[in-house]
């Protein structure tokens, strides 16, 4: 009734193997789409833009990446913090040295220049694995963060040590810098978000996407079947990174406009994003946006049931969101370890079932 495939049938193999094969999913994206087009920059205001929205699709591309290299690949990494910084002082970098360069390139190629960093760092994979990997990259996370906080050319020898984002516009709207609309932002993060979503959804669907997953299922067993474990990780670090570099340099151009890497881009983002692929599902697309959507939207909701309508201290329902976010992820980590996702498919299964639903 709710959720059928009778009637749907496939006539060639492109179509029985297209991201969403039954119809009413298709549909269902491409409403989902049509109204973060159409309708929401039309309506949003300036507390919904910057306090949900704008972070949201920003933190999505962030958990993507993770999401890429921990539940696709295996590999463990708690250094997202820094290669988030990486994308934010290269866009710095870029914006400053360059000012005829539009932000969309500005952006990609800060990109390119995290995942050139991830590679570097990603080399132990071939080594070690596991809790040595996690000391590994945090090392790398803290290793960004001091070099940036000390080497005064990234920041261009400011007193203050702090990077601010020059205005830039695109077709005539500023999409950085203090007169630019939110929903011009919003819609400039959005382009990026559904770019990487459909990059990220075909990688994980083709060949490189399989290596990945034989090496995090068991590795020595996909070398032994052909699989260039080499390749594989480093593939894997290399476009984690890309994607975090982008999540970091849209945070610091279009939603922040200034930062100081330690306040910013500290061991705390990397936890967080790490948190939204826990609650949200290892190794699933969709899963990374419901975490981040899950992360994001707590901590208002918190506010205006606790703060606003209950009249709680702000830095008790502060403290109060942390027990709720370590409840949760013990929960997932032992019930459910493939998160929100994972509630998700089972909710449809049942729906194809209904009203007999196992």
């Amino acid at each position: 009734m709710f959720y059928r495939e009778a009637g749907d049938f496939k006539t060639s193999y492109a179509e029985d193997n297209q991201t969403f094969p039954i119809k009413f999913d298709r549909y269902r994206y491409y409403v989902v789409l049509a109204v973060a087009v159409l309708i929401v920059p039309f309506v949003i205001n300036d507390y919904w833009a910057n306090s949900l929205l704008i972070p949201f699709l920003i933190y999505a591309i962030a958990a993507i990446g993770l999401n890429i290299l921990v539940g696709y690949c295996g590999q463990v990494s708690l250094g997202t913090g820094g290669f988030m910084a990486v994308g934010a002082y290269s866009t710095y970098k870029l914006m400053t040295a360059f000012p005829w360069m539009d932000m969309v390139s500005v952006t990609l190629l800060s990109g390119l220049i995290t995942a050139l960093v991830g590679v570097l760092f990603g080399l132990p994979s071939l080594r070690i694995k596991g809790f040595y990997l996690a000391v590994a990259t945090l090392a790398a996370q803290f290793f960004l963060v001091w070099l940036f906080n000390r080497v005064p050319w990234f920041y261009n020898y400011s007193a203050s040590g702090q990077i601010n984002a020059p205005e830039r516009t695109m077709f005539g709207m500023a999409v950085t810098g203090p007169n630019a609309e939110v929903w011009v932002k919003y819609l400039f993060c959005l382009f990026f978000v559904v770019l990487l979503a459909w990059l990220a959804r075909n990688l994980t669907r083709g060949s490189i996407g399989r290596q990945w997953m034989a090496i995090r299922d068991m590795d020595i067993a996909a070398e032994i079947i052909g699989v260039n474990p080499l390749r594989a990780k480093l593939t894997a670090f290399a476009i984690s990174s890309f994607f975090v570099g982008v999540a970091g340099a849209l945070l610091f151009s279009v939603y922040l406009g200034a930062v100081e890497v330690g306040e910013a881009y500290g061991i705390n983002k990397s936890f967080l994003v790490l948190f939204m692929i826990i609650i949200g599902g290892l190794g699933s697309i969709f899963g990374a946006f419901a975490g981040a959507a899950f992360m994001m939207l707590l901590p208002v909701f918190l506010k205006i049931v606790g703060v606003d309508m209950m009249g709680w201290p702000a830095d008790i329902v502060a403290h109060f969101q942390l027990v709720i976010v370590g409840a949760l992820i013990i929960f997932f980590l032992v019930v459910e370890p493939h998160g929100l996702a994972q509630l998700w498919r089972l909710a449809k299964e049942k729906l194809r079932l209904w009203p007999f639903p196992y």
